[in-house]
């Protein structure tokens, strides 16, 4: 069956899906595989709860012409995929970057829905199958649509742009994180500047951060429009306060990190013909999700500073330094370790206790086995489970805490006790 052939399934059904327990009636099911599964295993399943077609690529799962045979599950659909974005006639925004691409996402697509049909990645559906399922959610009458490209490995964002095809590029800020897939920083700059060079070989314009040298310096022979010098930081204690264009806003966002993020969902709204005011009233009205910069109140009269969805040297650096501005009573600091390093590991976590050294934080707790092979004199532990044990016989009250660390770590788990 050709791409052309499948598209037009595609066209008559419900949507695609890749896990069978979320079927939906006329859904085509992809049966992709990972390390721990292999979807071919549940083709029949899907057909079973209502799956019109189911896209196989193990020939002994194939019962009948709704088993569509095909040599790589994960192939076809990036190729689908790619069919469909060159059906769409709408600018497609393409956004990496170390830190920040999630929430800049988020601000971009709340100020464009003021008056655009406006699509975004879902979550961090951000690679080399995420992209595809965002791109094959998107209708044909979309106006605009945001794509967020990760990558943990070189080569990556240039596959993933080829297959979103943007129009327009964002890289949020280049920093240290996945050093080890990376095989350090400049492999790092390297990959993210993928989207740089395609946006460049196919007549496209970037959005750039003047105030970053680096990203000044990559984009130099590329047209672009450049955000923040139109705007000023003001304040964030906790929440970001800035201008833009004479008029103050006011957010829900945490920590002064976030102002370039904000000054960028600015630049695009302008650029896409949205009003001030009504990227004013967008912004003022966005509120985060997922552990990022969320702030929250608990039962035992702490402030929680919750950015414990993902952490690398870089965005560690900046947490702490936010959270030394900020105007607060007992500040304690809970950092989690920061995964995927590699050789660099132990260097950049011992960076980081060298930070806390001199900072002036009521207490600092460290947990992970990371930070235990560091130099230190802070409370330590080998995991969360450890540190609520402790919690539990030496309660935190009436304090203002930023908890900070990788996904893995799962400091979130801390909250009951928090």
């Amino acid at each position: 069956m050709t791409i052309q052939e499948l598209y037009h399934l595609f066209l008559n059904s419900s949507g695609v899906c890749t896990d069978s327990r979320k079927i939906k009636k006329d859904n085509i099911f992809f049966a992709l595989r990972g390390a721990n599964f292999n979807g071919n295993l549940f083709a029949d399943k899907a057909i079973h709860d209502g799956c019109s077609y189911a896209i196989i690529d193990e020939e002994k799962f194939q019962k009948n012409k709704q088993f569509i045979l095909v040599d790589d599950v994960l192939d076809c659909l990036q190729k689908l995929s790619t069919y469909h974005r060159e059906q769409l006639n709408c600018p497609v925004i393409g956004i990496t970057g170390t830190n920040g691409k999630t929430t800049t996402k988020e601000l971009i697509y709340t100020v464009l829905k003021t008056q655009y049909k406006t699509i975004a990645t879902q979550g961090n559906y951000n690679n080399h199958i995420g992209v595809p399922l965002t791109l094959l959610s998107t209708p044909l009458d979309t106006e605009i649509l945001i794509v967020e490209m990760g990558a943990n490995h070189s080569g990556e964002i240039a596959f993933l742009s080829n297959i979103a095809k943007p129009n327009f590029g964002i890289i949020t800020n280049i920093g240290k994180a996945h050093l080890e897939g990376f095989g350090g920083y400049k492999g790092v700059i390297k990959t993210k500047s993928e989207l740089y060079n395609y946006i460049k070989n196919n007549g496209g314009k970037l959005f750039v951060n003047d105030k970053d040298e680096l990203l000044l310096n990559l984009s130099e022979k590329i047209e672009r429009i450049t955000y923040n010098s139109n705007s000023h930081f003001l304040s964030a204690n906790p929440y970001v306060h800035f201008s833009y264009q004479k008029t103050k806003i006011s957010t829900q966002l945490i920590g002064s990190y976030n102002y370039s993020n904000l000054a960028a969902a600015c630049c695009v709204g302008t650029y896409f013909g949205i009003t001030t005011s009504n990227c004013k009233k967008a912004i003022e009205n966005y509120i985060p999700t997922n552990n990022r910069s969320q702030v929250e109140k608990s039962k035992k009269g702490n402030t929680l500073i919750l950015d414990a969805y993902n952490a690398n040297p870089s965005s560690m650096r900046v947490a702490i330094e936010s959270f030394q501005q900020m105007n607060a009573n007992s500040k304690i600091a809970i950092l989690g370790d920061m995964l995927e390093l590699g050789d660099d590991s132990l260097h950049e976590h011992q960076e980081i206790v060298e930070i806390l050294k001199l900072s002036d934080f009521h207490s600092v707790f460290l947990v992970g086995e990371e930070f235990q092979k560091t130099t230190n004199s802070f409370s330590s532990f080998a995991n969360t489970k450890e540190l609520n044990n402790w919690l539990k016989s030496n309660p935190i009250t009436d304090s203002t805490i930023l908890l900070k660390g990788s996904r893995g770590v799962q400091l979130e788990k801390l909250n009951t006790e928090l």
